[in-house]
């Protein structure tokens, strides 16, 4: 399992990193026409866009995290990790995409589900990373 967190925090980084560049070069003159009576509400949808890619790069290193640490030690709190950091960034930060684009307010309810799975996959991460032996030992060689 630890290639496909590898593979999925590389695809999400990877996305992070064009859905921030949409929000700084092309989400103003888009969301301008929808809220030029409203400036403050485009500051706060183009701040809801932000914290989104934010919060989904730091998770997408979460998950190539996981998957590095899976290559020592192999334990069900890494899976458990990697898919609270992978729900967290659906529900999170897609949810604020989706808030921002299609102007629906009661996707903002779903926001705090993804922090709890960021939270979540956080806590199992230190104990699946730290605290958990996978029973994987690295021998050294002999004395001679």
């Amino acid at each position: 399992m630890r290639q496909h967190w590898i593979f999925i925090g590389s695809i999400l980084g990877a996305l992070g990193v064009g859905l921030g560049a949409f929000g700084a070069h092309g989400l103003a003159g888009f969301l301008a026409e929808r809220h030029a009576e409203q400036p403050d509400l485009l500051a706060r949808r183009m701040d809801n866009w932000d914290t989104a890619a934010l919060y989904q790069m730091h998770h997408a290193v979460a998950i190539l995290l996981v998957g590095v640490i899976g290559m020592f030690r192999q334990n069900k709190w890494l899976t458990i990790a990697g898919f609270g950091f992978l729900f967290g960034v659906l529900l999170f930060s897609g949810s604020l995409y989706a808030l921002v684009l299609l102007e629906i307010p009661v996707l903002g309810a779903i926001t705090p589900l993804g922090g709890i799975g960021f939270i979540l996959g956080w806590l199992a991460l230190a104990i699946g990373g730290c605290c958990m032996t996978s029973g994987i030992q690295i021998q050294s060689k002999p004395k001679q």
